[in-house]
């Protein structure tokens, strides 16, 4: 880090619903540690976009975050101002211009004199019709029918939030942008770079990303949780502080809980990222692979390396649907053969459900999903409880009709006197049919959205660069590691002896990132995790098992990490998914158990 200028931005959300203890920490670290120049916030997901367009048609003045206006801008505006940060969030959801006239009026009673910006143009719901000709971008599905859409929104970037900010806003609110847009705004503002400053627009995006998740980059579903387990009830929340070269470091206030090493850092920069070489932003692709991570103080990780390349000329682009209706109901079974019981009750209970269908011409289920929770079922053909003496029972179902749904439940628990013995009804009040909720990624052209940036009720439209065409196959894949010569006896050892992981979704795919704990475990955690072996480990949940493209995998050389992506693996991912991990959050914790075979003198070494 050879430039002087340095700006610090703390991450003080990562989803919509989360703790709202960051900000006074990170208000308090602007005391204690150099001051922060920004605090950014990431509240959106896909799903929270179709369920805030179901607000906002609801009730016109929703439709954002509140708990922005609420939890942040309230209790907090004061503070904020006297230290002069300044403040970027997606808060505004699919009604940025709602989020921002609440913003105001917190201000305005405060007394205040601050400037806040507002972008729009990503909100491209009453184009449905429009783009109904469009093929989902990785399935190649056809378009939903309009009628069904409740959201559809362009990812936009950062340029526009640091045209904001070269304006004077003191607080940009946006709706849907990229994660990670919300802190390369603020670094492209503050050191002026262009377009075409590819590799400081990656490495900032990165930083990005390493924020957006709040206290996950902190020790947040860390691997080694049990290290920090007593603190994280006061867990620090992530502060980088990035230089003008794009390079950063990444920490956390003093006195916090958690920890920020190689290892949080790593699995966080792996999280749901993809093809790490192409990891495609609207302002930039980003490579990842030869990313550096260096310890160089207590809860201090420099992060270096990063590579940009031209950014592409369309936005991704989602759109949410509703499909039908869904019930999942759990189910307790205790006793010896538990799980032998649980499956014959649900056997048993489908088959009352469906005769009731098909006698009033209902039509089948569209999906039935049972999962047994408790025998190790999660770990497919390498499962070890199968003997358990007590077991959840899910039996999820999926209709057109949300009665039909109540059908499963009403047969379900009507069986309660005829059941196998053990069995403990859920307590709590019974499940309720709710809208299955469907993603349709597509691509659309930049020239084809049109950008505003309000500041002050003054709007201009912004005209982004429109970037080029991405060519895949012209990507310089890097060495994978050779194993080393070696006459030793070799013996297995547990995958998590030797990598961190950590693992997240996409839509309908799932990505695991494993990180060496030490570069010399590469080759023989490369060797031993091929397509198929992990193919092998996930079986029981991939769509298509049997299909080698089913899985994909990435060498990251820069920290000798891999980077696995397992496609058709979620149950149709989100909330469309009945799965009991629709996310795929538990899938690095299964492939952790995988044994790795190294020689004996590594093995002693542990």
């Amino acid at each position: 880090m050879s430039n002087d200028k340095i700006i610090r931005i703390g991450g003080a959300s990562g989803f919509w619903g989360e703790s709202d203890m960051a900000v006074p920490q990170l208000l308090k670290a602007g005391i204690d540690q150099p001051p922060l120049d920004y605090i950014v916030f990431d509240y959106l997901a896909e799903i929270t976009m179709s369920i805030m367009a179901r607000a906002r048609a609801k009730n016109p003045d929703l439709g954002y975050a509140t708990d922005f206006v609420s939890a942040v801008i309230k209790p907090h505006i004061e503070a904020i101002a006297k230290q002069g940060i300044k403040l970027i969030s997606n808060a505004g959801g699919t009604n940025p211009a709602a989020c921002a006239k609440a913003v105001r009026a917190v201000i305005a009673e405060a007394g205040l004199d601050l400037k806040v910006a507002v972008i729009t143009g990503d909100d491209l719901t009453s184009r449905a019709t429009e783009l109904a000709d469009r093929r989902e971008m990785f399935s190649g599905e056809q378009f939903p029918d309009p009628e069904n859409i409740a959201s559809i929104n362009a990812y936009l970037g950062a340029f526009p939030i640091a045209a904001a900010l070269d304006r004077g806003a003191d607080i940009v609110i946006t709706g849907r942008c990229v994660d990670s847009a919300v802190t390369l705004g603020a670094c492209i503002h503050e050191f002026g770079w262009c377009a075409e400053d590819w590799d400081r627009l990656s490495g900032a995006s990165l930083a990005g990303h390493i924020l957006e998740c709040g206290p996950q980059a902190t020790g947040g579903n860390f691997t080694d949780w049990e290290s920090i387990a007593d603190s994280m009830d006061n867990a620090g929340y992530p502060i980088a502080e990035i230089a003008a070269d794009g390079s950063f470091i990444a920490t956390k206030p003093e006195g916090t809980g958690g920890i920020v090493n190689i290892g949080t850092i790593g699995e966080q920069m792996l999280y749901e990222i993809g093809d790490p070489q192409a990891y495609m932003l609207p302002d930039v692709i980003c490579d990842f692979s030869g990313v550096a991570l260096e310890q160089v103080g207590e809860d201090r990780v420099s992060v270096t390396g990063a590579i940009g390349h031209a950014a592409p000329d369309t936005y991704k682009t989602c759109a949410t649907y509703s499909d039908g209706w869904k019930l999942v109901a759990p189910f307790f079974f205790i006793g010896l053969d538990a799980k032998k019981k649980a499956e014959s009750f649900a056997a048993n209970a489908l088959k009352r459900a469906r005769a009731k269908l098909r006698a009033s011409n209902a039509g089948d289920f569209d999906d039935v999903l049972l999962e047994t929770l408790g025998d190790d079922s999660h770990y497919g053909a390498f499962a070890e409880g199968s003997g358990s003496r007590e077991v959840v029972l899910k039996i999820g179902v999926k209709h057109r009709d949300p009665k039909a749904t109540m059908m499963m439940l009403k047969e379900a628990t009507g069986m309660g006197l005829a059941t196998p013995p053990g069995l403990a009804l859920f307590a709590g009040g019974r499940p309720k049919p709710t809208p299955v909720v469907r993603l349709f990624s597509l691509l659309v052209p930049k020239s084809d959205v049109s950008v505003s940036v309000t500041v002050d009720d003054k709007a201009r439209e912004f005209s982004e660069a429109t970037g080029i065409a991405f060519d895949a196959a012209s990507i310089q894949r890097p060495d994978t590691p050779s194993l080393p010569g070696s006459d030793e006896p070799m013996v297995d050892v547990p995958l998590i002896q030797l990598a961190w992981g950590r693992s997240g979704d996409k839509g309908d795919k799932s990505n695991i990132g494993i990180l060496p704990r030490n570069k010399k475990f590469a080759p023989y955690i490369w060797a031993a995790l091929s397509e198929s072996k992990v193919r092998e480990r996930f079986a029981h949940f991939l769509a298509q098992p049997d299909d080698a493209a089913s899985v994909a995998r990435y060498y990251m050389p820069g920290t000798g990490a891999i980077n696995i992506l397992l496609h058709d693996i979620l149950g149709g991912g989100g909330v469309a998914s009945m799965r009991n991990d629709p996310q795929g959050k538990s899938y690095a914790q299964i492939l952790l158990a995988a044994p790795i075979s190294i020689p004996q003198s590594l093995a002693e070494a542990l």
